[in-house]
Order: C-alpha cells, then sequence, then structure tokens
C-alpha cells in the first residue's frame, strides 16, 4: 500500500513543503530512503525501525520504499523521523489515513517512540500558514514555539503512539493554545542602564542619535575610557521589538538552533559580539548548507564589535553589503539563500596600537607608520557607512570619584521612542523604511532639504573633511534624526554642524 505525508524542509529561514511517499510491498525485508537524503535522514531507517516497535506496532518485514519530494531538494536534519514513521503505519494499514493531507509532520523519533524537539519549528508554522496547511503536528516540547502563528492549529505529542491515537481519534485531542506568558524568552542577565555611565555626555548623546535613527557608530578612545561600557548600554534605549519583529527574529533563531527552549519568543532585541578572531562565515553565515551568521543573529538588534582594528580585514569586508541593504546573501554550490540583516552596528577602537595617541596623561608610543597600518585595517568604503564616529575621552578623576549619575535608560528610551514615532509617521506610505539610517536617495531630496547657511557648511565640511558622497548622506541621515529628537520638521544649521562632529575618524585623517 502506499500513503504520502507532508513535512517540510528549511531553506535559509523560509521552509519548503516536502511529501513523504512511503510504499510497502512484497520482496526482501529492506527500506530504501530516496529523494536527496543526508546522513541524519538516512539514519532515520533505525530509530523509526526501533521507535515503531517500541511503540507497541508490528514493523512490516516486507520491502519499503520511501521517497522524500521534490527529488532536486536536498533534505537535511532528523525533521522526517516523525513523517517517515507515521506513512510507514499508515502504508501497512495499522493507522487511520483520512487526516494524513490535512496535516505537516515533523520530529526526532528516539528509539523508544519519544519525540524529540527539533530546530527551526517555527520557521516552518510560519511557511505551513502561507502554503495552506490545516495543522502541524510536533513534538510537545516545540507546541507553544509553532503556536505563535496564528490561525494554525498545533498538536504537540511527547510519543509517537499518542500521534497514532491522534489520526485514529482526532476528537479526543485539542489543539495547543498560543499562551504568551509561557513563550516569551528574556535575558536572564539584569537589564543594563544608562545611568551607571559616569560623564561622556558626548558619547551617550550619540548613542540617543543612534537608538532614534538606527545609525552605525563607532567609540574611539584610550583603554578604560568606557566604550564597551557605552556600547552595552544601547540597547536598553531602543523601542521594543513589534510582534512581527519579535516572530521574525525568532524565527532566525529557531532556525540556527539557539533558542534557549523549543518553545520561547524573543521580545528584546538581539545583542550579539562576536570575538575579533571571528571567521567570515560565522559572520555572515554559511555552510554546505547555509546557517545564519552573527549578523543575521543581530537582524533588529545590536552588532557589537569590540576592538574592531584587531578583526581581520576581510572579514569586516563582508559588512559592507549587508550594511549597505539590509540582508545578507549566500550562495554556495548546492544552494542559495538570503538572510536578513537589519541590525544597527556598535564598535568601538583604540586610536593607535598602543591605545593612548591623542591622550593628555599617557604618553603614546607608537610611530606614526605603526598607527597608519593600524588604521588600513578599516577600509574607507566601510567607514563610510558608520554614521557616527564619536571620540571617548579619559574621565577625568572628579568624574571617577563623584556621586553624579546621567539619564536613566528608561527616561532617554521615551525620547527616541518619540523620535521614531516621528520618522514612521514621515515614511508611513513606504514600509520598506522604518528608520531615518534606511533612507534612501529619493527620501533624503523630500524629506532632508537644507536652506543656504546649512548648505554651505555642508560644502564645507565635505571640502575640508574630503568627504565622499555616501558619507554626505550619511551627515543628512543623522542630520534628520537630531531633529527629530528636537521636535523640528525642517534640518537647520545647528543640526548639520552636529551631525558634521560625529565624523572623528574623517578629521583624524
Amino acid at each position: 500500500m502506499l500513503a504520502r505525508v507532508w513535512s517540510a524542509s528549511l531553506v535559509g529561514i523560509d521552509a519548503i513543503k516536502v511529501g513523504v511517499e512511503v510504499d510497502v510491498a512484497g520482496g526482501l525485508p529492506s527500506i530504501t530512503i530516496v529523494g536527496l537524503p543526508d546522513t541524519a535522514v538516512q539514519e532515520s531507517r533505525e530509530r523509526v525501525k526501533a521507535a515503531i516497535k517500541n511503540s507497541g506496532f508490528a514493523f512490516p518485514v516486507r520491502k519499503i520504499i520511501i521517497n522524500l519530494t521534490p527529488g532536486d531538494l536536498r533534505k537535511e536534519g532528523p525533521y522526517f523521523d516523525l513523517p517517515i514513521s507515521v506513512g510507514i503505519l499508515a502504508a501497512s494499514e495499522q493507522i487511520e489515513v483520512d487526516l494524513l493531507g490535512d496535516y505537516l509532520f515533523l520530529g526526532e523519533v528516539s528509539l523508544d517512540g519519544s519525540l524529540r524537539p527539533v530546530a527551526g519549528v517555527l520557521a516552518i508554522a510560519a511557511a505551513a500558514k502561507r502554503l495552506g496547511i490545516s495543522g502541524l503536528v510536533v513534538p510537545a516540547d516545540n507546541a507553544q514555539e509553532a503556536a505563535v502563528v496564528k490561525d494554525l492549529a498545533v498538536y504537540g505529542f511527547n510519543q509517537l503512539s499518542e500521534v497514532a491515537d491522534f489520526l485514529d481519534q482526532p476528537q479526543n485531542h485539542k489543539p495547543v493554545q498560543f499562551s504568551p506568558t509561557q513563550i516569551v524568552e528574556r535575558s536572564p542577565l539584569p537589564r543594563l542602564d544608562l545611568k551607571e555611565v559616569k560623564g561622556q555626555n558626548h558619547a551617550r548623546r550619540a548613542l540617543e542619535i543612534a537608538a532614534a535613527g538606527g545609525h552605525n557608530l563607532i567609540f574611539v578612545g584610550p583603554p578604560g575610557s568606557g566604550k564597551t561600557m557605552l556600547a552595552k548600554r544601547l540597547s536598553s534605549i531602543l523601542p521594543p521589538l513589534s510582534f512581527n519583529e519579535a516572530l521574525e527574529v525568532s524565527q532566525i533563531h529557531s532556525v540556527a538552533g539557539l533558542l534557549k527552549n523549543k518553545g520561547s519568543l524573543i521580545q528584546e532585541r538581539p545583542f550579539r559580539s562576536p570575538h575579533h578572531s571571528a571567521s567570515g562565515p560565522s559572520l555572515v553565515g554559511g555552510g554546505s548548507y547555509p546557517r545564519p551568521g552573527e549578523i543575521s543573529l543581530s537582524h533588529y538588534g545590536v552588532l557589537f564589535l569590540d576592538e574592531l582594528t584587531e578583526f581581520k580585514r576581510n572579514v569586516l569586508e563582508f559588512l559592507r553589503q549587508p550594511l549597505e541593504d539590509g540582508y545578507v546573501s549566500i550562495s554556495r554550490t548546492r544552494q542559495s539563500v538570503t538572510f536578513p540583516a537589519q541590525f544597527t552596528l556598535v564598535a568601538s577602537t583604540n586610536p593607535c596600537p598602543c591605545g593612548y595617541f591623542g591622550d593628555p596623561i599617557q604618553h603614546c608610543t607608537c610611530s606614526p607608520r605603526q598607527r597608519e597600518q593600524y588604521w588600513a585595517k578599516l577600509s574607507g568604503p566601510l567607514m563610510d557607512r558608520i554614521d557616527l564616529q564619536v571620540a571617548v575621552n579619559r574621565l577625568k578623576p572628579e568624574e571617577m570619584t563623584g556621586q553624579a549619575r546621567g539619564e536613566d535608560s528608561e527616561t532617554v528610551r521615551k525620547r527616541v521612542n518619540i523620535a521614531r514615532d516621528r520618522a514612521q509617521d514621515r515614511f508611513k506610505s513606504d514600509k520598506t523604511v522604518t528608520c531615518n539610517a534606511q533612507m534612501q536617495s529619493s527620501h533624503l531630496r523630500s524629506f532632508c532639504q537644507l536652506d543656504e547657511s546649512s548648505r554651505n557648511l555642508l560644502e564645507g565640511a565635505i571640502r575640508k573633511l574630503g568627504l565622499s558622497a555616501r558619507a554626505m548622506d550619511r551627515i543628512l541621515k543623522v542630520s534628520r534624526t537630531i531633529a527629530d529628537l528636537g521636535g523640528d520638521d525642517t534640518l537647520k544649521s545647528h543640526h548639520v554642524a552636529e551631525a558634521i562632529q560625529y565624523r572623528t575618524i574623517d578629521r583624524m585623517k
């Protein structure tokens, strides 16, 4: 007898519907799996055989052929254990087949017949909804994750025998109900707050502008000046994720297998901080069958690169395309995928190898040649894509010992939210733009018009600093954000002047 069960395979953060066809026929006992299965899928033969026997069913001692369609799509991972098991039981007439065409099955089975969770269920559930699938049958530990998708019936089970009972008597089972209180995943670490930062008002202002406009930011200063401390507090003043943004971020982490538990929804903006020894593929994603890298895991959040000049130059160049386009495309011989990558880049670096160039107290021991080689790792095109370049100076003794504190993160966050709302209202006719950093040339012409004094000021900066056209556009975007924070509808010369001040590295050259 022939039976067909539906499952799915991940391609990037999307999923493709996969048919699992099982034919049980006469012949010498054997199990053959075709349809480009990888090693994990091939190994499912032994797991499925033991699981069926240990769940109280008879494993057919006949010739079994399992075909995974479409035949030109590589199938990988343990997703197909459950659909293969169900297909064998259906083809051997041990369970009812009426509901097989209405549901999508996925999950790993253990030898004792228990179901184990798999990664990427949220992405598969979202794809199932688009494909018109009525429901999803998954391991119980994946049920809440899949139930996030609205109007999709999700059934979670702990044992293969429970799945069989569901197919035989569906009226005895109810779908899992979406429970936000159960699936919210929050950081176990205490939230960092800007009020803990002493002094550095200029850098705090830059953080606020970066959060309000989604601008990339780099801090340059000597060791111990607070660069890393400032950068780690950017997340505390960013607006909260919307439900759709949280869903998209969770999909990426689900595909990467990084959800702390299999039934969680990320509701805090990601903050990723890879070590400077990170390779290119770990940053942008990769592998024979590409998986998301650090920049995609930072989607809608922050990618923090501490000690930026310690990263290899060729690794940093990988950032150029995603910083400009908001996504990363990875091409491999077997597969090409696109991952979203709309993140805010925050970086920090010392001004020279010893770290004390320009410091009023500690003498710099680096030669001009050493400093030149140090900065050569950061190409012009990469620095053009960093909107805010901020010098962070050594704290004064009275600032270090004093008890004075700046504004807390919640106060700053309220101003950021107001500025973001102004920007979103401006871009309400264009759903592709959500913040000022994403503006294109047409938006700049419409929303960043300069008066004569502002234009003269900007032209003078271009001549003096040798700015590129891209750097000029970045200044206009930052000016627009500064105006939004001030509640101004038009750009004025003091907005442009402040934006020009955030080109520290250009002024150092």
